[in-house]
């Protein structure tokens, strides 16, 4: 396990989805897997499925939580999004954080997906920061986006953390 702290933005969007016990979790771009292990810290009988499109993260983030990995509550794919194999309606929430697939109004074919596999009452959280930080992050065009692909947009968050300030654009999709 790493014994660096994690970044202030993946523990304040572990903390802003208030994953319960038996939640069942999909991190879309997992990097490294820091946010699976903030993750896994809170679960029980739940599960998370992490997906990235990078081989070499894949491996970092599959030892860092090792783990869990062997207690079977975390799991991981190398693969892009709309390769990935999931469970129709499983999950109870899933998360990006600065993934620019669903910025970029041809991500339909993505959306699609995660209204395939979240759970009826489930949740998307598409938490964002400004990689340049001189410019403050924003939505955009992401609830529209949202809206144009069946979703709803429940909140959008800003947070002025002591690193960044970040966002979060939380979804469900819509009853029509």
């Amino acid at each position: 396990m790493n014994r660096h702290r994690p970044a202030e933005r993946l523990v304040w969007a572990v903390d802003t989805m208030n994953i319960q016990p038996d939640h069942r979790v999909l991190e879309i771009g997992c990097g490294h897997g820091v946010a699976v292990s903030l993750v896994c810290e809170k679960l029980e009988t739940g599960k998370i499925v992490a997906i990235d499109r990078s081989l070499k993260m894949i491996e970092m983030a599959r030892k860092r939580n090792a783990d869990h990995i062997d207690i079977g509550t975390a799991s991981f794919q190398t693969v892009s999004l709309h390769e990935a194999d999931l469970v129709e309606g499983w999950f109870d929430k899933i998360f990006a954080f600065n993934v620019g697939v669903f910025w970029r109004q041809q991500s339909a074919l993505e959306f699609e997906l995660i209204k395939s596999c979240i759970a009826p009452y489930g949740e998307l959280y598409l938490f964002f920061q400004s990689i340049n930080l001189q410019t403050q992050p924003s939505p955009g065009s992401l609830p529209e986006i949202l809206q144009s692909n069946g979703f709803t947009v429940k909140k959008i968050l800003m947070e002025d953390l002591a690193t960044a300030r970040v966002g979060c654009v939380i979804a469900e999709k819509s009853l029509t």
